[in-house]
């Protein structure tokens, strides 16, 4: 359970990576090892859950980080449907490419994409650039988020 692993990650020190799983790119994000705050690092585009989740399982190991908040695109309503459960999947998938050392949880990024769309519409970040981004600058968001959440955790 997610909010199980969140508690784990409340009660360890150190860096973490945010990510948004995506089918052709997947952003990265990364915390200070005080978590106070998220900096978007990379988007990979490998292709295929299982060669992304090894390639954000090797950027989680040269980081050095204790735990990975993986997105998970919740319907408004709540429900998990299909791209919930793909994003479910791939966090499954690199929970057991990491092993026990790093945890793996979610948390609800209902409106991640759209709060990061909005910022680059403000900023005017348009074309190729904006699809360079937005995938990042989800993950930072995705990871601010769970940063935020986990300081005022009881």
């Amino acid at each position: 359970d997610s909010e199980v692993t969140m508690q784990i990650l409340k009660q360890t020190k150190g860096k973490l990576l945010g990510v948004d799983f995506g089918d052709k790119r997947t952003g990265i994000a990364v915390s200070d090892s005080l978590r106070t705050m998220a900096s978007g690092r990379q988007t990979i585009a490998v292709g295929g859950m299982e060669k992304t989740a090894e390639k954000t399982a090797e950027i989680a190991r040269e980081l050095g980080v204790v735990g990975v908040v993986v997105g998970v695109p919740v319907n408004m309503d709540g429900s998990f449907g299909p791209r919930a459960q793909h994003a479910q999947k791939f966090a499954n998938i690199l929970q057991y490419k990491l092993g026990d050392d790093v945890h793996v949880a979610t948390l609800d990024e209902r409106m991640t994409t759209m709060a990061a769309s909005r910022y680059l519409n403000e900023t005017d970040t348009r074309g190729a650039k904006r699809k360079q981004v937005i995938d990042t600058l989800s993950a930072e968001i995705i990871l601010q988020n769970a940063l935020d959440k986990l300081k005022y955790m009881q």
